[in-house]
């Protein structure tokens, strides 16, 4: 049995996800409420951390 292989989306995936603006997003990244990763120039940002920062988000508001 195979391990699924992570989805890696790119700033602009997550920007319409999220409906967040590209300096909200980096400001995530900064500040490591959403965790990245850094290919080259270039950041992706795994589809479990854009869940976990969804599911931070509503525990925060219960």
């Amino acid at each position: 049995m195979t391990t699924p292989t992570p989805v890696l989306l790119k700033v602009p995936e997550v920007m319409a996800r999220l409906k967040y603006s590209r300096s909200k997003v980096y400001d995530l990244i900064r500040t490591k409420r959403l965790a990245s990763i850094k290919e080259g120039r270039c950041r992706r940002i795994p589809e479990s951390a854009v869940q976990d920062y969804i599911r931070a988000g509503l525990e925060e508001a219960a």
